[in-house]
């Protein structure tokens, strides 16, 4: 698949917003700690994205009603679905001023939420959601290697726009959502 920029300057997608919110003294430590056992920024990404994946439960897994949006509450709560997992990864690739952006597929009738890192000159896409059955998805520059593929004999799709902030309708689930029973009614069908 083909990407598109939503933004053309690749500094839109090393910024920060109310939900990828990588100077938040939170997301700062957290970075910090992940970059002193990194020896590039290669393992940075790697190590950062095995943190969101492993250490942040998806709220879905765990039985969590909160509902968490701002990267810094992901990381201070520990939990989160799809879109705010996505969202703290981002932030904390941001803070180490590697450009990731947000991404989206349509599976199963619902907008599920990815991440897209840059490196090489390319655009990377990884999925942080974790806790599968069956293993964990690993972070790759090698080819994607993602835990859902569209169906093609259903209406699932890949949406190819990298986002240098959330979704507009992603943000107002997620913001709406007084607790993830409310949420899982509200979740995005499409973009």
């Amino acid at each position: 698949m083909e990407f598109i920029q939503q933004d053309p300057e690749l500094s839109a997608y090393l910024a920060a917003d109310d939900a990828i919110d990588h100077e938040h003294p939170v997301v700062r430590e957290v970075a910090a700690d992940l970059a002193r056992r990194a020896a590039d920024s290669y393992v940075y990404a790697r190590t950062a994205y095995e943190y969101v994946r492993d250490a942040v439960p998806h709220s879905h897994d765990t039985g969590d009603p909160r509902v968490t949006w701002r990267a810094s509450d992901v990381l201070r709560q520990r939990t989160g679905i799809c879109y705010a997992k996505s969202h703290a990864l981002v932030a904390l690739l941001r803070a180490e001023d590697i450009p990731a952006a947000l991404c989206y597929q349509r599976l199963d009738g619902v907008v599920h939420g990815l991440v897209a890192v840059r490196f090489r000159g390319a655009w990377h896409r990884q999925d942080p959601r974790g806790g599968r059955p069956g293993g964990s998805v690993p972070f790759s520059l090698a080819g994607e290697c993602l835990p859902y593929a569209p169906r093609p004999e259903s209406s699932d799709m890949d949406y190819p726009v990298l986002y240098a902030a959330p979704h507009p309708v992603v943000l107002a689930a997620l913001q709406g959502a007084p607790d993830r029973a409310r949420l899982w009614q509200a979740l995005p069908t499409s973009l």
